[in-house]
């Protein structure tokens, strides 16, 4: 059978982990990897594949995973769907996610392309949880608690920020959904804290948080790749009140989220053309194997 020919958009963190999904997976082979400065300092772990600074300088690809930074997906998406490819993100600001599948739905359809995006693990994974917990328990209330842990999307933030030169940010779960967010900044030199504190808090990211912001002298020194999350809802089946129901999961952050990004990349080569978000797959799509032979393991 023909391999899934994948290439890796970005090389940060989610980039190295999804190299090593792709690794694993026996249906995939890596067509290469896009950076900024191409092969230039090429990383010794990548010395067997193709590195370039633009995908048309690589052959045959099959679908893009961007491992871009959130705000930047929609751009390379742009560039990339009209050539043929599809496209997988792990875009992470939950209330823009309705626009972008819209604006990304006319070029797929246009192209003959398949684009899924917000594919990691919230959004993601945890959205199939979430809609099956309402399924099973239609009305009620749900909760999602994430931490404690390093937040990736709102850590590149925070790095984006005029006077930052690292930073980390950790979300610490208080309950029923509501989070607080630490903060930890290496300040360039002449940056005023107080300045640096009143930009990340007035970014979506953190508007609507309770956030601290710390300088320190390394963020390496308190850097924590784990994170987790834990999925509640309580509610009504039919008639019958108390339905409790949850899901728990701990978690290397970047390692999941490069795993959920081949899992969709395969699941995209088997929808028709068009932008999906996960809730919009069928499961057994991002699975390796043949579907019969999976239909009487897992059902």
């Amino acid at each position: 059978m023909k391999k899934i020919r994948a290439a890796v958009v970005g090389y940060g963190n989610i980039g190295r982990y999804a190299i090593q999904a792709l690794e694993a997976a026996e249906d995939f082979e890596i067509a290469g990897v896009v950076r900024r400065n191409g092969a230039a300092d090429k990383p010794a772990e990548l010395a067997a594949y193709d590195v370039v600074n633009d995908i048309t300088l690589l052959k045959d690809v099959d679908v893009a995973i961007l491992a871009t930074p959130t705000r930047s997906c929609e751009e390379y998406a742009k560039k990339i769907l009209p050539l043929g490819i599809n496209t997988v993100d792990s875009f992470d600001i939950h209330t823009s996610i309705v626009d972008y599948r819209a604006s990304l739905m006319k070029v797929c359809q246009e192209h003959g392309t398949v684009a899924v995006i917000a594919a990691g693990w919230d959004p993601g994974s945890d959205s199939i949880v979430r809609s099956l917990m309402q399924s099973l328990a239609p009305k009620g209330l749900s909760y999602t608690n994430f931490g404690p842990g390093m937040s990736m999307g709102h850590s590149v933030c925070v790095r984006s920020k005029a006077g930052v030169k690292n930073a980390l940010s950790m979300t610490i779960p208080l309950g029923e959904g509501i989070h607080r967010r630490m903060v930890y900044v290496e300040l360039e030199e002449g940056a005023q804290l107080d300045e640096v504190t009143a930009a990340i808090k007035a970014d979506p990211y953190f508007a609507h948080d309770e956030t601290h912001v710390f300088a320190v002298e390394s963020v390496d020194a308190v850097r924590d790749m784990g994170h987790g999350v834990n999925l509640v809802r309580k509610g009504v089946s039919g008639q019958t009140q108390n339905q409790r129901l949850e899901f728990n999961m701990s978690i290397n952050n970047p390692a999941l989220t490069g795993q959920v990004l081949v899992n969709v990349a395969r699941a995209s080569m088997r929808q028709q053309p068009g932008c999906y978000t996960m809730i919009e797959i069928p499961v057994i799509d991002m699975l390796p194997g043949d579907k019969e032979k999976l239909i009487g393991q897992l059902v």
